[in-house]
């Protein structure tokens, strides 16, 4: 008689590891349905996950149309901001009045409330795509520039040492060693850059705009229509999630020298 095949604790982990977001979703959902049933919270304050779900099938079309744009403004705001934040922080590390005169302006622009930014940027760029990715943009620039600019400032002396008593040129020195070196700080910048992203977007949406999920949920929520506020607030959930492991995923293989030597969760 065959003996079955004991299960290793790596696949032990595996296993785990694809239950974990079913068990933590199912917990949530649980968990909503029950303050609703023990609060007795009625539809217009707090709706039941059937009732948001009902909504999500029968209201489909419309939440897609609206969530297209949303998503839109999000990823181009994305990479806009990124871009304008890593072209910012290099310069800021090579040449010292840049940094002199640039940092306080970024210290300055953190401390205007966004929401105060947003009203202008729908004045100046119109109602359409363009404002909502200039927030998106806005909001992105600082975290991006100050993780990519600190990781450039702290590079190890001893390869910067090594490297000029070769006789490297400065333009070798920044391409070949402190660069790579700061690449992790930048994927550090841009991992949270990712989650605040649809910030941006949503607030955009609210200030003035005809399409998109924060419009959408101004509007519901104007006509006390909650159910599809949650509707709103789940797919902006679940697309900020996906958007978030997906470039985590895209940035892990990207820096292959730089490894995560945490102790993997059992």
């Amino acid at each position: 008689m065959s003996i079955p095949a004991k299960r290793t604790p790596l696949s032990e982990r595996r296993l785990l590891k694809i239950a974990r977001p079913i068990i933590i979703i199912v917990a949530l959902i649980a968990t909503w349905q029950l303050t609703v049933t023990l609060t007795g919270a009625p539809k217009y304050m707090l709706p039941t996950p059937v009732d948001v779900w009902h909504t999500l099938i029968t209201r489909y079309a419309v939440l897609f149309d609206h969530a297209r744009y949303t998503i839109a403004e999000t990823v181009i705001g994305l990479f806009a901001g990124a871009t304008l934040g890593a072209l910012a922080a290099i310069p800021m590390a090579l040449f010292t009045p840049v940094r002199f005169w640039l940092m306080p302006i970024l210290l300055v622009s953190q401390a205007i409330p966004f929401f105060a930014l947003a009203p202008l940027l729908v004045l100046w760029l119109g109602f359409g795509l363009a404002s909502k990715i200039a927030m998106a943009a806005l909001i992105i620039f600082f975290p991006v520039t100050v993780a990519f600019f600190d990781g450039l400032a702290r590079t190890e002396p001893g390869w910067l040492d090594l490297a000029r008593t070769m006789g490297t040129s400065r333009w070798r020195l920044l391409t070949h060693i402190r660069l790579p070196a700061a690449l992790p700080a930048f994927a550090s910048g841009f991992r949270v850059a990712t989650a605040v992203a649809p910030i941006g977007a949503v607030i955009g949406e609210w200030v003035g705009s005809s399409h998109g999920l924060g419009y959408l949920m101004l509007h519901a929520n104007a006509r006390v229509q909650i159910d599809m506020v949650f509707a709103c607030l789940l797919i902006l959930c679940a697309f900020s999630i996906t958007q978030y492991f997906i470039v985590d995923r895209v940035l892990r293989a990207a820096l292959p020298w730089q490894p995560d030597s945490l102790t993997p969760v059992r």
